[in-house]
């Protein structure tokens, strides 16, 4: 018997008013209300089944039913197979399990219905991390919406595409979109408008918010979005060879029958989930994170994504919604943590830390491109102590994993009709962090946006400054205009007038010491790899029929 059924038929010892009761499609769930914030949490709430044993690979299942009160609380955390030693560091209590698929729902406490319904997504490199990490008591002291987080399966369990019927991929996508079918049929039970939904997400949950406005699978199931610090043409959102990548990995795991498929797929079935998530996936140096959302094999039924996302932007085969879609000015700080080790690297071998979807077919085409994109950001060898080469290694894996991408998606959302992307730029200095020996830097970081208007406690107090308050005071008051009225900045407010961009990238928001509207953003950085991309670009192939990856074999008479 899973844990999050226990838990749900635990006797109830507690005042009435502390408690509210909702009758759901699975049957009746209690939801605690926290005196303080005034809001009711409902924790780990099947939102789905998830597959388990040889099945794990396969599409959610629906979610289990109950006939006496399941008691929605928040004992322990739920989260998804992934490597533990993270889960160690980011939290004590917590239960890991292949069944997984939980939501928690926050309301206000309030008479009003039809209320705005916010869904986010977590981030993590698809590899790593659960939805109840991310908080939003703040947001939501103007109690007028419902907040909603969610597990999704990780790394092999989530993303393994190897286009079989036990594995067709993107086991992990079709989760998020279970959540929100759950959301359309639940949602008014707790108070909320089925009609008023925003995705949001930051990091893989902002590529994951970006991916789902173009998939099929989630058309009409929300309303507006709000992709942070992520996007659908980067490296890391999609596999450019899924069937390579799971051979590669399985060969790396001391499997060596990778060209049979089917022995292929009995493997990653089969392997203990220690084994599938042994490996973290943050040491790879072409801007990826090894099993991330794939292009599937189109088999006509249940499929998330069939098309690579760059041709479905260009067709504009996909619904024109309200975007809140931007990025901070140092998202490169993400890959900080090996600066020494890939300085060196990038001294001998640029070519290397060129990104997977650049398709380059010759080494003589890779080290002329790699001479090209290193004379960009860097004038000379990175050395470890200069603060220069630092600041040029940021600044690339900011453009290459998260400025270039989502400025190249904005032109073509803008071309392909959607005249509702809200452009911005966060580059506020919370603090000075030391980089190299003798030298700060303000520093902005990956989804630090995302910090800025979530319940994010900063270990360090002097990045709690008067300030910084001030600041996310008014990201929260953008992102609640947005949520409830698809507009950053609506009519008669006090924040300065926020025009939708165009396709050539203006206006966008500057989010900084002050907001400033202003031109064009990253015409630099779009100009230097539009002459890459446009050219280059590789795209991202499903994994082919398993019938034609099969040896043929040869029966002589």
């Amino acid at each position: 018997m899973l844990l999050w059924w226990c838990v749900g038929f635990l006797l109830v010892s507690a005042k009435k008013d502390e408690w509210l009761e909702v009758q759901t499609a699975q049957g009746p769930i209690w939801g605690r209300k926290n005196t303080i914030d005034k809001i009711y949490a409902f924790y780990n709430v099947p939102y789905a089944t998830a597959p388990t044993g040889e099945d794990k690979f396969k599409a959610p299942l629906p979610p289990p039913t109950w006939t006496q009160p399941y008691k929605a609380v928040d004992t322990f955390t739920i989260t998804c197979p992934q490597n533990e030693a993270v889960m160690g560091v980011l939290l004590d209590m917590y239960v890991m399990q292949e069944n997984c698929l939980v939501a928690n729902i926050f309301v206000p406490d309030t008479n009003n219905t039809n209320l705005s319904v916010f869904v986010y997504i977590h981030g993590g490199a698809f590899v790593f991390g659960y939805g109840n990490v991310n908080k939003a008591t703040e947001l939501m002291r103007t109690n007028d919406f419902i907040f909603v987080t969610f597990n999704y399966r990780l790394g092999i369990h989530g993303f393994l595409c190897l286009g079989t019927e036990d594995a067709p991929g993107n086991a992990g996508m079709k989760d998020q979109v279970a959540l929100l079918r759950w959301v359309q049929e639940n949602i008014a039970s707790f108070g909320g408008n089925p009609d008023d939904v925003t995705i949001g997400g930051s990091s893989a949950g902002g590529i994951s918010v970006d991916l789902l406005m173009l998939s099929k699978a989630a058309a009409g199931l929300f309303h507006r979005a709000i992709p942070e610090s992520g996007g659908c043409l980067s490296p890391m959102a999609i596999q450019s060879d899924p069937l390579e990548t799971a051979k590669a990995h399985a060969i790396k795991l001391n499997f060596t029958d990778v060209d049979n498929i089917y022995a292929l797929g009995h493997f990653y079935k089969t392997a203990p989930m220690k084994l599938l998530t042994s490996d973290l996936f943050f040491d790879r140096t072409d801007g990826t994170f090894v099993f991330s959302p794939c292009v599937e094999r189109d088999t006509g039924y249940g499929s998330f994504l069939t098309e690579a996302p760059l041709n479905l932007l260009k067709k504009g085969s996909f619904e024109k919604l309200p975007m809140l879609y931007g990025y901070t000015s140092m998202e490169g700080l993400l890959r900080i943590d090996y600066y020494d080790l890939w300085m060196q690297k990038m001294n001998i071998r640029f070519e290397d830390f060129l990104p997977a979807n650049i398709n380059i077919k010759s080494e003589t085409g890779r080290n002329r491109i790699a001479a090209i994109v290193k004379d960009f950001y860097f004038n000379k060898p990175l050395d470890s102590d200069d603060k220069m080469s630092i600041l040029g290694y940021v600044n690339f894996f900011t453009d290459v994993l998260f400025a270039y991408p989502i400025l190249w998606a904005v032109k073509l959302q803008v071309e392909a009709g959607n005249n509702q992307v809200y452009l911005y730029q966060y580059s506020f200095l919370e603090k000075q962090r030391q980089m190299l020996p003798n030298n700060k830097i303000g520093v902005s970081g990956h989804a630090a946006q995302s910090a800025a208007w979530l319940d994010v406690k900063d270990t360090d107090p002097s990045g709690i400054t008067s300030e910084y308050q001030n600041m996310s005071m008014i990201m929260r008051k953008i992102w609640h205009n947005f949520i409830t009225t698809g507009m950053p900045v609506p009519r008669n407010s006090w924040l300065p007038v926020w025009p939708p961009a165009g396709a050539d990238r203006a206006p966008h928001m500057s989010l900084g010491e002050k907001l400033e509207l202003r031109g064009v953003l990253g015409s630099q950085v779009t100009r230097f790899w539009d002459s890459v991309y446009l050219r280059l670009y590789r795209d991202p192939k499903p994994p082919p029929d398993p019938s034609d990856t099969q040896p043929k074999i040869r029966i002589e008479i």
